[in-house]
């Protein structure tokens, strides 16, 4: 792989991004998220998955120069279905998985972090869902995501606004567990990964098979709904603007059109 890389350590796979300068959430990542399930699915001495970023980021949003790429609605909403099901997988991975998040998880690296079973933080660290900044909305399964963490009022102006909430406030707002300094995070996410991997993988599983019965029918319709509207926003003179704005790191001009 590419951008993912791990190493077995007491039953834990220490598993990192690793995609300079911002670990930015690309196709080919995504793609790799679904490889390293693969991987360790079958691998007994695998018993628990811990993921970080290296760098200064978890992973500091999408990959917007890949969208200028993307030709047409159609093609955009494919992309967006392909992250939801590997997101998804996460989420449902036989395997507990847990986020360590410093510097930035932001747009699609936080709804990568929300696919995880649940998240560790540094306190400094943003997370956010800033999409509308750029004309756009989130499309890996963060608008069903983010109201089951911290409630649709809260979801509501995090996304409106576009602005992050730090590691403590995560925490606040039931988004992330615990928040450590940056310097111990990994060490104190490690600990308990290491904790988790002592327990019966049986045991694990079924747990897992049965905190996904807190997902409604109406969440899974509403990720469906979700990729049809990245893919109707994504052909608006708004998104175009939007995403040219962002990279020639200007303030957008919004017409509604």
């Amino acid at each position: 792989m590419q951008y993912l890389s791990y190493k077995v350590e007491e039953g834990v796979a220490v598993t990192a991004i690793n995609r300079p300068p911002a670990n930015a959430l690309s196709r080919g990542l995504i793609e790799e998220v679904d490889e390293l399930l693969n991987a360790v699915e079958n691998d007994a001495s695998v018993r628990v998955i811990l993921l970080h970023g290296e760098g200064r980021f978890f992973s500091a949003g999408a990959d917007i120069k890949e969208f200028t790429e993307v030709s047409s609605g159609e093609e955009f909403q494919t992309m967006s279905a392909r992250g939801q099901e590997v997101f998804e997988r996460l989420e449902n991975f036989s395997k507990p998985v847990i986020a360590a998040i410093h510097g930035a998880a932001l747009g699609g690296g936080l709804e990568l972090a929300m696919s995880c079973h649940f998240r560790y933080v540094s306190d400094t660290a943003k997370l956010g869902l800033p999409e509308l900044q750029l004309g756009l909305i989130p499309g890996f399964g963060g608008t069903q995501r983010l109201p089951r963490y911290v409630g649709a009022a809260k979801a509501a102006e995090m996304m409106f606004t576009s602005n992050p909430i730090n590691g403590e406030e995560a925490v606040k707002w039931g988004l992330a567990n615990l928040a450590f300094p940056e310097e111990q995070l990994l060490e104190e996410s490690l600990k308990t990964a290491k904790k988790i991997a002592k327990k019966s993988p049986i045991a694990l599983k079924v747990a897992i098979e049965m905190l996904q019965f807190s997902k409604t029918a109406q969440f899974y319709e509403g990720v469906q709904k979700e990729a049809e509207g990245f893919a109707h926003i994504f052909t608006t003179q708004d998104a175009k603007e939007g995403i040219a704005a962002f990279i020639e790191k200007r303030e957008p001009v919004f017409k509604g059109q």
